[in-house]
């Protein structure tokens, strides 16, 4: 059985455009694909600046994908980083939030992500404090779903390098405190997981006494060493008889719009087909609905190139990939082009550091 499925804009670095946002729910909706939450890390004013309200245009904007996303029965969520707001959750930071709260259900929300990620997490009573925000959050919002992301959201030790050591037992005590109506990411053993298995899952299901909203990391390309790559390739790891141990399944998609629906498309195939799935075979049916047949072969010719080698090291390979792609009107084949010229690059700056 497979898991919902959906799209988490959650990268780093250059953001997509309105219009390329609307055309990868309706490229996807036609797959399974139903919800799209917006949480990209640039929107200051979901993040830094997150008690004001959004420019107006911006807002605008934002009220307009929702209305597309309903139009096309799409679930739309925001996803809101309060910023450290867990050190004191005291009554001028209540005022602020319910004010937020306000201003985001004008948007129309269906699901609220509340992300606690990307910020220092060493400190006494975080799942304490962290879950009595996301109560007053789910009693001050107009959405019908809510997602907390919890500081610590993968087993992968990386996060207590860069934010501090986790809190002993702090997923038990953020799950049995939690409203079991709240759902919970978790990325798995890894923040970018080559694969996620039932026992895994099972055994993260029983910590937060939930089955995990699962927030998975590809084909996403942000940070100074991912963006080197295009994470094309068909999604492995992913057997289907994950679905039944997950409440939902968000990919986090790459600084691509395009060429993220690739990869996309090959997981719904993935749950589609269980034991029957075949990634080389998935990849090309994919790459060939997205891009048209000429590109899609061209494309899984240089696969290597693209996927595997990095930018920095194709060497005289570069200027021969660009002639390539540049002969294709596609938009998929620019999005290969300005990658090779260095227009998705994401410094060691842009990304997080505690």
């Amino acid at each position: 059985m497979g898991a919902p499925l959906g799209i988490i804009e959650g990268y780093y670095g250059k953001p997509w455009s309105w219009q390329a946002r609307a055309d990868t729910v309706s490229s996807l909706k036609p797959h399974g694909y139903d919800f799209y939450i917006y949480a990209p890390k640039f929107d200051h004013f979901l993040r830094e600046r997150w008690a004001e309200h959004h420019p107006e245009d911006e807002f605008e904007a934002l009220k307009k994908l929702s209305a597309h996303c309903r139009s096309l029965g799409v679930r739309f969520g925001v996803g809101l980083s309060p910023l450290n707001i867990f050190r004191d959750f005291n009554v001028e930071e209540r005022a602020r939030l319910s004010g937020k709260l306000a201003a985001l259900d004008e948007i129309g929300l269906d699901d609220l992500a509340l992300l606690f990620d990307d910020m220092r997490g060493d400190l006494p009573d975080l799942a304490k404090n962290q879950v009595e925000i996301s109560h007053f959050v789910k009693a001050h919002t107009k959405a019908t779903r809510l997602i907390v992301c919890p500081s610590y959201y993968t087993d992968d030790p990386l996060l207590d390098r860069i934010f501090g050591q986790r809190p002993a037992h702090y997923l038990e005590d953020f799950g049995k405190a939690l409203d079991p109506k709240v759902d919970v990411f978790w990325t798995g053993e890894e923040v970018c997981s080559r694969e996620y298995s039932p026992g895994h899952l099972r055994r993260v299901g029983d910590q937060l006494r939930r089955k995990p909203f699962l927030w998975d990391n590809y084909p996403v390309n942000d940070g100074p060493r991912m963006s080197q790559y295009l994470y094309l390739r068909a999604f492995t790891g992913r057997p289907s008889s994950i679905g039944a141990h997950l409440s939902a399944h968000a990919v986090n998609p790459a600084l691509q719009p395009v060429l993220s629906r690739i990869p996309s498309l090959t997981l719904a195939e993935s749950y589609a087909k269980g034991e029957g799935y075949e990634y080389g075979a998935a990849f090309l049916t994919a790459a060939t609905e997205i891009l048209g047949r000429e590109l899609a072969l061209r494309v899984q010719a240089d696969l290597l190139s693209l996927n595997d080698v990095g930018l920095d090291k194709l060497g005289v390979r570069k200027e021969k990939l660009r002639a390539r792609y540049a002969a294709f009107e596609h938009p998929g084949a620019q999005e290969i082009v300005a990658w090779l010229d260095g227009a998705y690059r994401i410094g060691a700056d842009e990304m997080p550091t505690g």
